[in-house]
């Protein structure tokens, strides 16, 4: 397995660059910067989201704190027993940082806040690198959970697979060609959980399937 050092000072896409740029300037005691990745190399578990939150890890500095999208995926986490500390605490990582998570980590599929939070096809290209060396960089890793297509699209580029061979949608499995198993789950995001797309009870049938597999 490859050494991994998260790339928190990359400027390889010049619009995200920009962005961060301006962000730091309006809000400086933010974080504004490409975040890292949250939990161990060498967990068995890897949760990839889409990007920062703009309020959530771009202020923070860690993934899904800070915004609605860590109400429903720390919780779930916790009550899998993958983290330490459950919902309420996915506010500001200086306010709690006691959370900790347990044979889990979790990433992004890009590490910088996009505008509208949108990044563009080349942009996940440009990022798929770091998670490509991520995932080499991880010996235990037995299941990856993609929060939304974006973070689907982009395993299966890390791992050089055609999309229309692994058509993503909520709770689907596929069987990756080094023997993981990639756990599909529409992203916890407040509109998805707003708009009754994704309930709690189906996020969580997601981490109910991942434990099952991991404790076989």
């Amino acid at each position: 397995m490859s050494a991994f050092d998260d790339p928190i000072g990359c400027i390889a896409c010049p619009r995200l660059a920009e962005h961060l740029s301006f962000l730091r300037k309006r809000d400086p005691d933010w974080h504004n910067l490409p975040v890292p990745a949250f939990g161990n190399l060498d967990a068995r578990l890897l949760v990839v989201g889409l990007a920062p939150g703009e309020k959530g890890a771009n202020r923070t500095g860690r993934p899904f704190t800070g915004d609605v999208a860590g109400e429903l995926l720390y919780p779930a986490l916790h009550k899998y027993a993958f983290a330490s500390q459950s919902a309420a605490l996915a506010d500001d990582r200086r306010a709690h940082p006691a959370m900790r998570l347990d044979d889990c980590r979790i990433t992004n599929a890009v590490r910088c806040l996009p505008p509208a939070n949108q990044p563009t096809s080349a942009e996940i290209r440009q990022c798929n690198r770091h998670l490509t060396r991520e995932l080499a960089a991880m010996p235990n890793l037995r299941a990856i959970i993609a929060l939304g297509g974006i973070a689907h699209r982009a395993v299966l580029f890390s791992y050089g697979l055609k999309l229309k061979d692994f058509k993503f949608g909520h709770n689907l499995q596929y069987r990756l060609p080094d023997g993981r198993m990639l756990f599909d789950s529409y992203h916890c995001s407040g509109y998805n959980w707003r708009t009754g797309r994704l309930t709690r009870e189906r996020f969580e049938a997601v981490f109910a399937g991942v434990r099952s597999y991991l404790d076989a």
